[in-house]
């Protein structure tokens, strides 16, 4: 009888991991939430060429995105969806830059492909990753349900230096017709190949990394299963 409750309880603890849900409308989630949505009116700003404007978007998002990441760790917020929605959100605000200043010729054009492929082949394998680590039942339903943790995303330390250059670069791109830089300046140009060359390694390091991708373990999962209020017995 006790090997048989033992094993019941197996049962349940193994059921209670797998359809786990984490919260995803924190305060950190809305910010990167409210990020995303709000980079293509920044793009569409560069194509009415409003670049003062869009600067300022640029600046607001960058402020926020600290201030989720504070917010996150400072309160305990952290979770799956803003492990994969917080660097998504970087993403799309660089490839919504990256299209809209090449397009406006700020940019040259083979940095910017560059730069989207790299988005585009990362953003592929991430899809690859997620079926591999959804836990069972695999299906398109759980697959999408962004409460059912199964990695978490750590960016790499190539990979966090890209992305300063490239905020740097865009910042710069933006700045230089305002204030009447020419597009070659020779500062401005080691900016783009120091993006591009950092654009391609960081590329490869989530490739070869070893910690870009974690896999959740069971014993994380249950850690961020919110604990059951139990009421205290009554005595007799």
């Amino acid at each position: 009888i006790k090997e048989k409750d033992e094993s019941i309880e197996q049962i349940k603890s193994s059921v209670s991991l797998q359809d786990h849900r984490e919260k995803i409308l924190t305060i950190p989630n809305v910010l990167t939430m409210a990020r995303i949505v709000s980079s293509p009116y920044i793009g569409y700003l560069i194509v009415q060429q409003n670049y003062g404007l869009a600067l300022c978007g640029c600046v607001v998002f960058g402020l926020t995105d600290a201030l989720d990441g504070y917010i996150a760790r400072k309160y305990n917020m952290q979770s799956f969806v803003g492990s994969i929605i917080d660097p998504a959100a970087d993403k799309v605000l660089m490839t919504t830059l990256t299209v809209a200043l090449a397009y406006g010729g700020l940019l040259p054009g083979v940095l910017a492909g560059v730069i989207v492929g790299r988005d585009v082949a990362l953003s592929l394998a991430a899809f690859v990753v997620r079926w591999a680590t959804l836990p069972g039942p695999k299906t398109l339903k759980r697959y999408f349900d962004l409460s059912i943790p199964s990695v978490e995303v750590r960016p790499t330390v190539i990979s966090k230096w890209n992305t300063a250059l490239q905020l740097a670069l865009m910042s710069a791109t933006l700045v230089a017709p305002v204030c009447g830089v020419p597009a070659d300046w020779p500062g401005l140009v080691a900016l783009q190949w120091a993006t591009g060359a950092t654009t391609v390694v960081s590329g490869l390091g989530y490739l070869v990394s070893k910690d870009a991708v974690h896999r959740l373990t069971k014993a994380e999962v249950a850690k961020r299963i919110p604990k059951p209020h139990i009421l205290p017995k009554k005595k007799n």
